[in-house]
């Protein structure tokens, strides 16, 4: 269910498998693809992306190795799958190509910050199902940029998003590195979406993983997946003895990504005191076999830097789930606890530890009642 937890350093997500690409946070995967006819003249930024909603056949071009001179490109072929959130405020993607040098399955998760107008581009790969380094920017003119600061063989470089070319049907998405302050810019990758307008055209060669490499911990969410009704009790306040606790109602709507090893929570709750409206990415790492938890909140929704996700895992049917974080300036453990997953009303709890994990308080407990029929959701 939904692992929102206020205070938790708001999400999410994408860097390139890492024998592919060779930058931590490659953060290619943010092109967009066509979609609505472009608007070069007025800009709406929770809709920036809109145009790219649906299905896209993918055509990739990767350079070698970037800032050495290389003149050697390869190239891979799949499909790109673009999904609403938050009503277009925002959106997921989920990428899948492949060619001569491998196999390329990534995710990005794009939020529209209300308050400067922004969109934080976060990617994760399904190699390690790690967030790195967000790419930041906005659109103007029909054009979208998008920069941020990584590393390339340990030194320091500019990186550059340019979503450009937007029409109904397709779109052309550039990636370059700056090593000289954004001075020139060396192209790397370039990726072409064309819209899929035959649902059977949307079917893909993906690599699918066979029951021989899979493990049980990466179904360790399947439980999540579906439509469910939300009771939260939420303390008033935390580590400081209060009693008094805040009743939420509402609901949740959970999708798998990458067939069960990675999912995204939709969650929206309503009480007299206000409005909760946040999502959860849950992305596994098939070398630790463990899962990595993020969360953002609509009014407010970046990740944090440097970005921390809750970390953890399954045994014998409870899941728990830890990290560090401030509260009021002071460090503090905080613990994800899932229970009764076997069931058709899983429960959930987070607390709060000041004394090194001796003892917790409970601070947010969110009970679910999954919804089994349409008539069930309008309630």
């Amino acid at each position: 269910m939904n692992t929102t937890k206020p205070i938790l350093k708001c999400l999410l997500l994408f860097s390139l498998i890492a024998v592919l690409l060779p930058v931590a946070g490659f953060t290619w995967f943010n092109r967009a693809a066509p979609g609505a006819s472009p608007q070069p003249a007025e800009q709406d930024g929770p809709h920036d992306f809109d145009f790219e909603i649906g299905s896209w056949k993918t055509h990739v071009k990767r350079l070698v190795h970037p800032l050495a001179g290389s003149t050697t490109w390869v190239e891979y072929d799949g499909t790109t799958v673009v999904r609403k959130v938050w009503d277009g405020r925002a959106n997921i993607v989920e990428l899948e190509v492949d060619g001569p040098s491998g196999h390329i399955e990534g995710l990005s998760l794009r939020l529209y910050n209300p308050k400067t107008h922004q969109w934080s581009l976060n990617f994760a790969n399904s190699n390690d199902g790690t967030i790195r380094q967000p790419t930041v920017g906005e659109f103007k003119n029909g054009r979208g940029e998008f920069f941020d600061q990584e590393t390339l063989n340990d030194r320091a470089i500019l990186v550059r998003f340019v979503i450009s070319d937007i029409t109904p049907n397709s779109c052309r998405f550039e990636q370059s590195f700056s090593d000289d302050g954004g001075k020139t810019w060396e192209v790397n990758w370039i990726a072409t979406d064309t819209r899929v307008t035959n649902t059977s055209d949307a079917s893909t060669a993906s690599v699918q993983l066979t029951s021989a490499g899979q493990d049980e911990q990466q179904h360790g969410f399947d439980f999540e997946i579906g439509t469910w009704k939300i009771h939260l009790s939420r303390l008033q306040d935390r580590l400081v003895g209060s009693k008094t606790w805040v009743e939420f109602d509402g609901t949740s709507v959970t999708q798998k990504v990458w067939n069960g090893r990675a999912n995204l929570e939709e969650f929206e709750t309503d009480s007299p005191t206000g409005h909760i409206e946040g999502l959860t990415l849950r992305l596994y790492n098939p070398q630790t076999h463990q899962w990595r938890i993020y969360w953002a909140n609509s009014k407010d929704p970046t990740l944090g830097q440097p970005i921390e996700p809750m970390v953890g895992e399954f045994k014998n049917g409870q899941g728990g789930f830890y990290d560090q974080e401030l509260w009021k300036g002071r460090a503090v453990l905080v613990r994800f606890l899932w229970t009764n997953t076997t069931t058709g009303t899983p429960h959930f709890e987070q607390a709060y530890s000041d004394d090194g994990g001796k003892t917790w308080e409970v601070n947010w407990i969110t009970n679910q009642t999954r919804i089994n029929d349409e008539a069930d959701k309008a309630h």
